[in-house]
């Protein structure tokens, strides 16, 4: 009998092209489909909540598969840790009904963003946030995030190549805060010994919907609000909408995290 699954899984984008498959290159789907074809005994498509781009992270990307094989959850769970590299975990495998699809059954996601102000960062730091070599203004950054929240046209933020019909999406909570590398990743490394004037700022968004780089997009341009390039009110300003020049820059990828998908 064919199964419907549901696979949580967290991965360590740096090395790869992104969670889709590829021509070129190594892909988060690629593996989990090579993994999983050869416990089935045929192909199978792997269906992710979210195409994260190339050097993105996730802490509990989703996923959905159709099976036949009657292995237990928690076996295949073990199973594809097996199989799979370091840098990529299976966290959980669970049943799933009939009609669910990682994509289309999605009611949101939250993505989360680092950055790491003033002096270089730790050697853990940097390839997971991005290093900007001046302070910013938490303040000034915090009320623009704020903006952000509610249902607005996100054209200022929205990449070439987007396929979507729409520019509109709703979101239900948009922050900026200063954080300790313990509460991002819930490990601390080195947490007496930080460089002084050193500053690790986290923002977070969840939303129904994000069109393609749009939370880099929106990091960028908070940072010039926090750099005092630009004041708090010009998010509202892109949000009206406007075009993708008149934002800030896309931030790099190796800060953004997919943290998890409501369904």
């Amino acid at each position: 009998m064919t199964r419907t699954l549901k696979i949580v899984v967290a991965y360590d984008g740096t090395r790869f092209v992104g969670w889709q498959r590829q021509p070129e290159g190594l892909s988060v789907q690629a593996l989990l489909e090579e993994g999983l074809s050869r416990l089935e005994g045929r192909p199978v498509t792997v269906t992710g909540a979210g195409r994260t781009d190339a050097g993105v992270h996730a802490l509990g990307q989703v996923a959905s598969v159709r099976l036949n094989h009657p292995i237990s959850t928690a076996d295949l769970a073990r199973a594809l840790n097996a199989m799979l590299p370091p840098d990529v975990r299976v966290l959980a495998v669970e049943e799933a009904g009939e009609g669910f699809h990682a994509r289309y059954s999605a009611r949101e996601k939250t993505y989360r963003y680092l950055l790491a102000c003033g002096e270089p960062p730790g050697p853990f730091e940097w390839r997971y946030a991005w290093h900007v070599p001046y302070s910013l203004s938490v303040e000034r950054m915090a009320a623009a995030a704020r903006s952000v929240e509610g249902e607005h046209d996100f054209s200022a933020f929205r990449s070439a190549g987007s396929a979507t019909a729409t520019s509109r999406r709703r979101v239900s909570q948009s922050s900026l805060a200063p954080v300790t590398f313990r509460e991002a990743f819930g490990w601390a490394v080195y947490p007496e010994h930080r460089v002084a004037g050193a500053q690790l700022l986290c923002y977070e968004v969840t939303g129904n919907g994000f069109l393609r780089h749009m939370v880099r997009a929106i990091v960028g341009s908070l940072v010039e609000v926090g750099s005092g390039r630009r004041e708090p009110e010009w998010f509202e300003e892109l949000l009206r909408p406007a075009d993708r020049a008149e934002a800030g820059p896309t931030a790099p990828a190796c800060g953004l995290f997919l943290v998890g998908v409501g369904y």
